[in-house]
């Protein structure tokens, strides 16, 4: 399969799910490296897809998506406070798009979530665990932002309060 084909079945294929699917899964699909696949969702994105790279795989945005309002959220808590900040902001109705750090050297550095489900932070949690990783919010002793799209103010508010009331929010 040529490289045209090869990114109209990648489009297909996330313009179809609401899972997202791996580079990993796409390259053993299409017998490819996956550094191929990499480059395909790259030029994908060049001519105006909006396609999420998540740490579970891609997903493609869709307008239904993008509904309600975006708030940022300044955190600190220690890892294992992680599962519990995500299940307080998706049980009020947010979705956790990105998680944001100041990095003394990079400046911002954002990694994108889109959890908005609860085996979403299942499986973040249990990768984390499994790969012995760091998060993000570990280089800066727990302090983050979250990037938080919800349907409206009073929502937002909301997750706001149940953060602060978890010694989440971050107070300076």
């Amino acid at each position: 399969m040529d490289g045209i084909k090869r990114r109209e079945a990648i489009l297909l294929q996330l313009e179809t799910t609401e899972k997202p699917i791996s580079a990993s899964r796409f390259a053993k699909e299409f017998k490819v490296s996956r550094q191929i696949v990499v480059g395909d969702v790259a030029l994908l994105r060049a001519a105006g897809y909006e396609i999420i790279a998540t740490a579970r795989g891609y997903l493609l945005e869709r307008a239904e998506d993008q509904q309600g309002i975006i708030r940022k959220i300044a955190c600190q808590h220690s890892p294992a406070q992680t599962e519990d900040e995500l299940l307080t902001i998706i049980s009020l109705g947010g979705e956790v798009i990105d998680v944001i750090v100041e990095h003394p050297i990079y400046g911002e550095l954002t990694g994108g979530l889109h959890i908005k489900i609860k085996k979403a932070i299942t499986e973040f949690v249990e990768n984390y665990e499994k790969n012995s990783t760091t998060l993000l919010s570990e280089l800066t002793d727990g302090v983050h932002l979250h990037t938080i799209r919800c349907k409206d103010e009073v929502a937002f508010q909301q997750i706001k309060a149940a953060l602060e009331l978890k010694d989440i929010l971050y107070k300076g």
